[in-house]
C-alpha cells in the first residue's frame, strides 16, 4: 500500500495563555510617597520576629524578610491606580473574548511589599485562588540588581513530560518558565490563573512592588446582596 503524507503542515495555535506588559510611570512618584507608610509599619510589625530569630540563631539582620502591607482597597491616595486597573482588566477580559455584560469588576485584594534590606527575599511559585485578572506595579526595582517576575506553564499535563530545551535563552514552545526584566512604572497584566513567583532578591538595591488581584461577580449576586 503506498501512503502519501502532506508536504506543508500549517500549524495553529490554540489555548493560549496572554500577558500584558506596558510602562505606567505617571503613577510612581505618588504612589512611592503613598506606600512609604504601609512599608514602615510591615517594617515595624516585623522587628519582634528579626529580634527573636536573631537571638535564637545569631544576628543576619532582616534577611529573607518580606515586608507585607495591609490592604490598599479603600485609601483614596490609590483610587487613581485602582480605578485603572480595573477598567484596563474589564478591557483585557474583553478582550480574550469573554462575555461581561452580567459582571462587574472588582478589587478583591491590593498589597504593597518590599523585600529585604539585607536581601533573600523571594517568593516560591503561586496562582491566586478565586480570581480572573492579576498584577504588579513596580515601585522600586532595577533591571540588573533586584529581584524579577517568573511566569510558569500553566499547563500541568505539558510539565508531566517535558523534554530538556534545546536553548533555555530562548522564548519557545518548549519553555516552561519566562522572566522579565522590570523597571520603575513597568506594569504586568496576567490571568490569574498564571502561576508566577520572584527570583532571589540579593539586596543591592531596594524592591518594592504593589500587587492586585480582580475578580469579575456576577450582576445578579451583587443584587442580592445589596437588597439584604
Amino acid at each position: 500500500m503506498i501512503k502519501t503524507f502532506p508536504k506543508l503542515l500549517q500549524r495553529e495555535d490554540y489555548f493560549k495563555c496572554p500577558l500584558w506588559v506596558g510602562d505606567a510611570p505617571e503613577f510612581l512618584s505618588t504612589l512611592i510617597k503613598a506606600t512609604d507608610p504601609y512599608i514602615k509599619k510591615a517594617q515595624k510589625n516585623e522587628e519582634k520576629n528579626i529580634k527573636e530569630r536573631t537571638k535564637k540563631l545569631g544576628d543576619k539582620k532582616d534577611m529573607g524578610h518580606i515586608y507585607h502591607s495591609t490592604t490598599l482597597i479603600g485609601d483614596p491616595k490609590f483610587n487613581s491606580l485602582h480605578n485603572y486597573i480595573l477598567a484596563t482588566s474589564y478591557n483585557l477580559l474583553d478582550e480574550m473574548g469573554f462575555s461581561l455584560e452580567r459582571f462587574k469588576m472588582f478589587i478583591t485584594e491590593s498589597w504593597v511589599q518590599e523585600f529585604a534590606k539585607h536581601g533573600g527575599g523571594l517568593h516560591d511559585t503561586h496562582c491566586h485562588w478565586n480570581g480572573h485578572i492579576s498584577g504588579f506595579y513596580f515601585l522600586k526595582c532595577h533591571m540588573e540588581k533586584t529581584s524579577l517576575p517568573a511566569f510558569c506553564d500553566p499547563r500541568n499535563g505539558s510539565l508531566m513530560n517535558l523534554l530538556p530545551e534545546k536553548d533555555p535563552n530562548k522564548i519557545t514552545y518548549a519553555s516552561s518558565k519566562i522572566f522579565f526584566k522590570v523597571k520603575p512604572g513597568t506594569i504586568i497584566f496576567f490571568p490569574s490563573y498564571l502561576p508566577h513567583q520572584y527570583i532571589l532578591d540579593l539586596g543591592y538595591e531596594p524592591f518594592r512592588f504593589i500587587h492586585w488581584n480582580i475578580q469579575a461577580i456576577p450582576k445578579g449576586v451583587i443584587d442580592a446582596v445589596q437588597k439584604k
